[in-house]
């Protein structure tokens, strides 16, 4: 069932739930975000906490390298992605915590039988790091989809496409949990209903709900959101 602006209305029963890693399972993106904010002052982009968050959240490092090197003017050296990997998951060693309420979450899913993944801009060494750090790896390592596997990530539908067939579903009986503009957008083209997660107060609501996202800000609503 559609809204008459053709969003969602949940709930909704899915056959497959599809989990983005940063800021869904893990709650990763304030130190993500701060270290790219002192770094990209380094290169010579002054860019606020919040307005990071905007430009870059949900997008691979290699698309924010292509922004910020349009932005300056001069590239900043096919090493910078690899760079601010190793920046940031040095970073994460001073500790990493789970999304509030997402493991019992993923604990009910399997209970029920109902199939979920997940699907990240992230390259696999890094939702590795973060969901081991995290203690939810061995609820997911099985499921892991990146989008090194794709040609085109976030925004673009390709990502979300290749989990579901690889998974065994229709686009049409996923259901997309997203923390961002792009993810939303690439649930979107990809055909998938989509749930806008805002328990973040950084996270821009409106924006997930204008990019056509049910948005929710309580993990532990998730259940019955998708008709459990």
């Amino acid at each position: 069932m559609t809204s008459d602006k053709g969003v969602m209305a949940f709930p909704f029963s899915p056959s497959l739930v599809i989990f983005d890693c940063d800021g869904v399972l893990v709650d990763s993106e304030p130190a993500a975000n701060r270290l790219l904010v002192r770094v990209l002052a380094e290169d010579g982009f002054d860019v606020s906490y919040e307005e990071c968050r905007r430009l870059f959240v949900g997008r691979t490092l290699e698309a924010v390298r292509s922004h910020v090197e349009a932005a300056i003017g001069r590239p900043l050296g096919d090493h910078w992605p690899a760079y601010i990997r190793d920046e940031t998951l040095k970073t994460f060693a001073e500790g990493l915590s789970p999304v509030e309420g997402i493991e019992p979450v993923l604990l009910d899913l399997a209970a029920r039988g109902l199939p979920y993944c997940v699907a990240s801009s992230g390259k696999f060494e890094k939702m590795r790091y973060t969901l081991g750090a995290t203690g939810l790896l061995p609820l997911v390592e099985n499921v892991l989809f990146s989008a090194e596997q794709v040609g085109r990530g976030k925004p673009a539908p390709d990502l979300f496409l290749h989990a579901a067939r690889e998974m065994g579903h229709a686009p049409e009986r996923c259901v997309v949990i997203e923390d961002s503009v792009p993810g939303v957008q690439a649930a979107v083209a990809a055909g998938m209903p989509v749930l806008g997660y805002a328990g973040d107060p950084h996270t821009d609501a409106a924006a997930l709900k204008r990019e056509g996202a049910h948005v929710f800000y309580d993990m532990s609503a998730l259940p019955g959101l998708i008709g459990l």
